[in-house]
């Protein structure tokens, strides 16, 4: 039986663990080929666990493993024609690009008179130009392959304010609004873009100090902290939770579905 991508190749950026690397998974075990990007090396001012070039490499094996060719690219997302360059390449390896799944990000709780410049920036530069760079290098290649799918991996932040992250929340917030204005011009190409929501996942990005960072920026302000809570009984939710949503959307499931919101989210973003 065949997969739901079955032939088709994708691009996933933040793909060296975490959601980019299940997403990458989940996609090769339904069929495609998979070019997985991520940076191998510090990120600005996070406090989570660093991703390193073995995480990219152990994805490139996993995909490999599910019988399907990965192409891993060792790439920053704010370096536009570095990632240009590394993703022409892989694509004429591959033969061609059907999917496109921007889903790198950073997150830096802080309370808002704590945020520096050059952590709002940092954060925008990433999550913002990053998913925008994204998307430009990728779509032409869609363009020519007659149609896809974008789909831009945004938050519940980007549906509800989450307090502690004005920056976070900015950025989520600009990435719902870019795959509806990329939806708009580029449905005449029959290629759809989405972007979805998930509440808090069980990612890297709640290692290392993590939490503590949260904490102190939650003590200023205890009563915001019900802003997290999920509707359905969980604490927090698994990246293939949210692959699930990512293989819907890449696939011609969801082929009448465009510039919409999905989200994976537990109901937080209706309490």
């Amino acid at each position: 039986m065949a997969g739901r991508v079955e032939g088709k190749v994708a691009f996933v950026t933040g793909a060296g663990r975490g959601m980019g690397r299940s997403h990458a998974v989940r996609l090769a075990r339904e069929g495609a080929d998979v070019i997985v990007l991520d940076t191998a090396g510090p990120l600005p001012g996070i406090a989570y666990d660093q991703p390193t070039l073995e995480n990219l490499d152990e994805t490139v094996r996993l995909v490999e493993a599910e019988g399907r060719r990965a192409v891993g690219v060792n790439g920053d997302v704010r370096d536009l024609e570095g990632m240009r360059a590394a993703v022409d390449a892989a694509v004429a390896d591959l033969g061609r690009l059907d999917v496109v799944v921007a889903n790198a990000g950073i997150c830096t709780p802080t309370a808002w008179d704590e945020v520096s410049p050059q952590q709002f920036q940092d954060t925008l530069d990433i999550n913002v130009t990053g998913v925008w760079n994204s998307v430009m290098v990728g779509a032409p290649h869609l363009v020519r392959a007659g149609g896809g799918s974008v789909i831009l991996i945004s938050s519940a932040a980007g549906l509800k304010v989450q307090p502690f992250m004005v920056h976070y929340t900015t950025s989520k917030f600009a990435v719902r609004g870019m795959a509806k204005a990329f939806a708009t011009e580029l449905a005449r190409h029959n290629i759809r873009v989405n972007s979805v929501h998930p509440t808090g996942v069980a990612t890297p990005m709640g290692t290392g100090d993590m939490q503590a960072v949260l904490g102190k920026a939650m003590a200023e302000d205890q009563r915001l902290g019900v802003m997290f809570m999920n509707m359905l009984p969980v604490d927090t939710t698994q990246p293939e939770d949210v692959s699930d949503v990512v293989l819907f959307l890449a696939s011609d499931e969801s082929k009448f579905i465009t510039a919409h919101e999905i989200a994976p989210d537990a109901g937080v973003t209706e309490m």
